[in-house]
């Protein structure tokens, strides 16, 4: 699933073509939306949260969400889709520039004064300017018994990790995925950490990981071979088959 900086990016590629543009068409291939027009209507600003991304004119806020394969590509008006038309959800298109949302897992259009709705439940967004650690570790410790390897992917926590950065920030602070988070002894590090992971990788791209899909190759400290579990989630079947990859020395079972 793309994660919160692959959502950052993909805004500033969609405000680079839309933003102070008037719309001359808009195509929303969902059935809810299947005769909304708002060729016309002005695309004042493009934002994201967390994963969330909104394309905002005068009156509404075109909510997306990727899931798990989605993505937006922006080309010249006119010009040919490199990827299948079938599995665009949404075109949006002004004189010179078009976008297309391909496989977008959410298609939303709220009210401006209704976007809140869409990212209330959230925790702080990590790549947000209003980022604020403090209220990330205040949620996170609302579940001391939670493994820190689930609690970190509850966008509800803080809103932006997927699979990736989880293995990442605990590889990175030496914490073992299943250790609770009552026993993690530094949570302003550890969110420190996600916070500059984060950042680094939708400020300068490429970013090379050094646990994620590393299983069997050695560790980048002691070189011991990597690893990769699972962590039961019983509550959210969905995030329990991704698998966490760390180093079983330099990241001791709890």
């Amino acid at each position: 699933m793309p994660e919160g900086d692959t959502v950052f990016r993909a805004a500033a590629r969609l405000r680079d073509a839309l933003d102070g543009n008037v719309l001359t068409r808009s195509d929303f291939r969902v059935p809810r939306y299947a005769t909304l027009d708002l060729s016309g209507q002005t695309v004042e600003s493009v934002g994201s949260y967390g994963k969330h991304l909104f394309v905002r004119t005068g009156e509404v806020s075109v909510h997306t969400h990727l899931k798990m394969e989605g993505e937006w590509r922006t080309y010249p008006t006119g010009q040919r889709w490199d990827r299948p038309g079938f599995t665009a959800r949404l075109v949006l298109t002004t004189a010179d520039r078009e976008a297309v949302g391909f496989s977008l897992g959410t298609v939303e259009v709220l009210r401006r004064a209704d976007e809140h709705t869409a990212v209330d439940h959230l925790g702080p967004d990590l790549l947000g300017p209003n980022w604020d650690p403090a209220e990330a570790v205040r949620r996170l410790r609302l579940t001391p018994d939670q493994p820190i390897g689930l609690a970190l992917l509850d966008q509800t926590n803080l809103a932006g990790i997927g699979n990736i950065y989880r293995s990442e920030i605990c590889f990175l602070r030496r914490i073992h995925p299943a250790t609770p988070v009552g026993a993690v002894t530094d949570l302003p590090a550890l969110t420190d950490e996600a916070h500059r992971i984060l950042t680094k990788a939708a400020h300068e791209p490429p970013w090379r990981a050094q646990a994620y899909g590393r299983q069997r190759r050695p560790c980048p400290r002691c070189a011991t071979p990597l690893v990769v579990h699972l962590l039961d989630d019983p509550a959210h079947t969905t995030r329990a088959d991704r698998g966490i990859y760390f180093c079983p020395r330099c990241q001791p079972s709890p």
